[in-house]
């Protein structure tokens, strides 16, 4: 007997469950390729609840990836914002670029065509590939690493390079190519919805009598891992520049680093949060205000979390005569929010008016 036909038990099995439990999402039944790939970007680090309405605003917005091309990049960032790790908007609207421009606005049609698209690896280019055509490639994301490891017992790390052969070898055996869509919506809703990272429903699973971890009460040693992410922690004072006339600098952040294309105010990064003395002596600082200038508010929020990054964070606002704008943006206060700002500053918006403060 194949391998392929051994395993066909659980194509069967996690596809029967699917069809019972799957949630109704606006991407799914669908074949549209252009909504398929917005929804699968969105959802790059993103759980369902939060993307939910990010995929309806841009449905909306660029309904077709002709408008999403056409679009500004600034526009882009401020209908992503709030959803986090910005590169992906930046890789969407380059690739819509591509489409259009390159392709005649024909999105591409096979695995490796999609894989070429900005953003967009092997697990991403899988899932467009099976939904939007049902082509027979196996998706591999977190959810579906979970089921495999712990259904079929691997201990292979998942973020070594042999687990990652091991674990794509396996899905794409596991695959039912004939019912490709269905087979990678099923595992991955599975392990969304049933065998979570906590807590699973282990009680009724359809997978019980054959799960390795299970029936050996391994649960929780599954999936494993041989890196622990470094956290680097970073220490942000910004400092909002206001004139008699409600006008304050902004600056577009266009370094390599976290927040790339957003807005943000003047910025000190250094290895602690210093205190108005300190930034005083700052040579960068001395040239944007005078000694006796007065600090309208100083605002510290807490800690802000982001993957790899622990950021620590003060605001002071401060009064100035006439502003330095020679790498700024002059706007107005009430202005603000029509530009895209990292969480972070969003957050400081949240506890801090500046309208009616200055």
């Amino acid at each position: 007997m194949k391998e392929t036909e051994q395993n066909s038990w659980f194509s069967k099995e996690i596809i029967a469950w699917y069809k019972k439990n799957k949630r109704d999402l606006p991407w799914r039944n669908q074949t549209n390729p252009y909504f398929i790939w917005l929804s699968e970007i969105i959802l790059q680090q993103t759980q369902v609840a939060q993307g939910l309405s990010y995929y309806y605003k841009f449905i909306t917005h660029y309904p077709t990836i002709f408008d999403l091309a056409k679009a500004k990049e600034d526009a882009v960032l401020k209908d992503w914002q709030g959803l986090g790790y910005y590169s992906r908007a930046r890789n969407l609207h380059a690739s819509a670029k591509y489409v259009v421009n390159e392709l005649g606005g024909v999105f591409p049609q096979s695995f490796e065509e999609i894989k070429k698209l900005k953003g967009v690896g092997d697990y991403t280019a899988a899932a467009i590939a099976s939904f939007a055509y049902n082509l027979p490639h196996a998706v591999v994301d977190g959810n579906v690493y979970r089921v495999l490891s712990r259904v079929f017992g691997i201990e292979t790390p998942i973020d070594s390079t042999l687990g990652k052969k091991v674990f794509q070898e396996l899905a794409t055996t596991l695959l039912n190519p004939k019912l490709a869509a269905q087979h990678n919506q099923a595992i991955m809703e599975f392990g969304s919805q049933q065998c979570k990272v906590v807590h699973p429903g282990c009680q009724n699973c359809v997978l019980q009598n054959k799960c390795f971890a299970f029936t050996n009460n391994k649960i929780d040693l599954f999936p494993t891992k041989e890196k622990k992410a470094k956290i680097t922690q970073r220490f942000f004072t910004y400092i909002i520049f206001v004139d008699e006339e409600k006008n304050t600098v902004i600056y577009k952040r266009d370094k390599n680093d976290i927040w790339q294309g957003l807005y943000e105010f003047f910025l000190i990064e250094d290895k602690h949060l210093p205190t108005f003395d300190e930034l005083l002596n700052n040579k960068v600082v001395k040239q944007n205000f005078k000694r006796n200038t007065s600090i309208i508010k100083h605002v510290v929020l807490k800690k802000h979390i982001l993957s790899h990054q622990h950021l620590y964070a003060q605001f002071f606002i401060v009064k100035v005569e006439k502003l330095n704008s020679k790498t700024g943006l002059v706007v107005k206060l009430s202005q603000l929010s029509n530009y895209a700002w990292p969480r972070l500053i969003d957050k400081f918006f949240d506890v801090c008016s500046l309208q009616n403060i200055c």
